[in-house]
């Protein structure tokens, strides 16, 4: 099965991620490149990415079959999306499993999402 491992970040972690000297950021960059090469090596990796900052993000609303935008951060939001892994696994135990290894799950939100299979319906 496939699942999303989506990151949250919020201000104040993104405040106590720019107050860590420039070896804890090496450090903490480390952890996520060891997690990558052993979810590969695993085969578990499908991809992961990290998002760039949310004041770059846009809103896109679909009215009257015409895209409408409106440009980020939207204030009202406390969390933001800042990153994912999409894995397959055996199981969402297994997917729970690798979440403590990301580095900044110990500061931040993760949700483990399964992906719905639609083929069927194609």
């Amino acid at each position: 099965m496939k699942f999303l491992i989506l990151i949250y970040g919020n201000p104040a972690g993104r405040e106590l991620w720019n107050g860590l000297s420039e070896e804890q950021k090496r450090e903490s960059m480390t952890g996520y490149t060891e997690l990558a090469d052993a979810l590969t090596a695993s085969g578990e990796l499908l991809v992961t990415h990290s998002l760039d900052d949310p004041a770059l993000t846009k809103q896109v609303l679909v009215r009257d079959g015409k895209p409408v935008t409106t440009d980020g951060p939207f204030a009202e939001i406390k969390e933001q999306l800042a990153g994912f892994y999409l894995v397959e696994c055996e199981s969402i135990e297994r997917a729970v499993e690798i979440v403590p290894r990301i580095p900044e799950a110990a500061f931040s939100i993760v949700e483990v999402r399964p992906i719905r299979d639609l083929d069927h319906l194609g």
